[in-house]
């Protein structure tokens, strides 16, 4: 099988596990928000078949996202801001840990997925805050304030993310290279 054709039937069989894990992973929930288990997959594809293939996984989880009800809370809010953030944090969760990992690539393949697999999370509930920042403020400062937190920002980072983020983070940084390093072994044997 050429490379071509490996990376389009990976991607695709990738883009088949991150809606799956989505629809799964949404009845999962930490706080209001459920996890997200799709960002291994992304990290995996990232790693496996270059940015592009992270950032096409990554855009397949925000309009999985979007098409599962659960953004509805933000969708309520505020439509466009709601699938500018869902589709924006998803396709750059997937393109920024491919070009960390092809940063680190061709020093140590492990250590570029572990970096990759912290990106990823990282950037995905970055550009989520910001997201909240530019486009929902005055209902976040609702929300902190019915939950009882003295400030919004504690309420994003405590109450909206906090739980939710290193719950991905551990299993990025554990699943995503043990999942590479095995597609990679499978491979020297297919040769």
């Amino acid at each position: 099988m050429n490379q071509n054709t490996r990376k389009i039937a990976g991607t695709g069989l990738l883009t088949a596990i991150v809606v799956v894990l989505q629809l799964f992973g949404s009845a999962i929930k930490f706080g209001p928000f459920s996890i997200s288990l799709v960002l291994i997959p992304i990290v995996v594809g990232a790693a496996l078949y270059g940015k592009l293939s992270g950032a096409w996984l990554g855009l397949a989880f925000g309009v999985t996202v979007l098409l599962s009800g659960d953004a509805g809370a933000f969708l309520a809010v505020n439509p466009v801001g709601t699938v500018i953030t869902v589709l924006l944090k998803g396709m750059l969760a997937g393109l920024c840990a491919g070009f960390v990992y092809s940063l680190a690539e061709s020093k140590n393949k492990s250590v570029a997925t572990v970096c990759a697999a912290v990106t990823s999370p990282v950037v995905n509930t970055g550009i989520f805050l910001i997201g909240c920042l530019l486009f929902f403020m005055p209902t976040i400062n609702e929300w902190a304030e019915g939950a009882g937190f003295e400030s919004a920002g504690k309420f994003m980072i405590v109450g909206l993310v906090g739980a939710n983020f290193l719950f991905e983070l551990g299993l990025n940084i554990v699943l995503a290279p043990v999942i590479v390093k095995l597609v990679s072994l499978g491979r020297k044997e297919m040769k």
